[in-house]
């Protein structure tokens, strides 16, 4: 499966997911849980769809050894805030990393910083007040960026 394939199925499957809140009673505390476990999978997509678009680049543009070589050192692709977008997309081409240097700012930056310091605060056991709709937020400005680095690195 392609890159931009696969960021199709991963959105579909989350956005499924965030259809599901209609389903979830009126309490606001259910909502408040479900809320975190959807800061959780924004942030997972984020990660899982800028691995996919850069696999893919990979496998358009290199060797079996150089796709061995990136499908290996993208496994340990964590915590993509920000920084660690620029500087991993800048790793494989700086113009990426200018390019998205300055698409990333303001709201979008703040969406994708947000969702992956929500994540580790929640993953670690803190307490952290989101709202489903601040998560919806989230989500829609992340996918512009996720939209952002699959224009640079895997082209249609």
């Amino acid at each position: 499966m392609n890159g931009r394939a696969e960021v199709t199925r991963l959105k579909q499957r989350l956005d499924s997911t965030f259809q599901r809140i209609n389903n979830i009673s009126p309490d606001l505390e259910l909502q408040s849980d479900f809320a975190r476990y959807l800061c959780i999978l924004v942030s997972g997509y984020l990660e899982k769809a800028v691995v996919a678009l850069v696999l893919e680049h990979a496998r358009q543009n290199g060797s079996p050894s150089l796709q061995r070589f990136v499908e290996q050192h993208t496994r340990r692709f964590t915590n993509a805030n920000s920084q660690r977008l620029l500087t991993f997309l800048g790793n494989f081409n700086p113009d990426w990393r200018r390019a998205l240097e300055s698409f990333l700012i303001d709201e979008l930056k703040d969406a994708v910083d947000s969702v992956v310091n929500l994540r580790n605060t929640i993953a670690h056991g803190e307490s952290v007040g989101i709202t489903y709709h601040r998560v919806a937020d989230y989500y829609e400005r992340v996918q512009r960026v996720v939209d952002r680095i699959a224009d640079l690195c895997a082209p249609p």
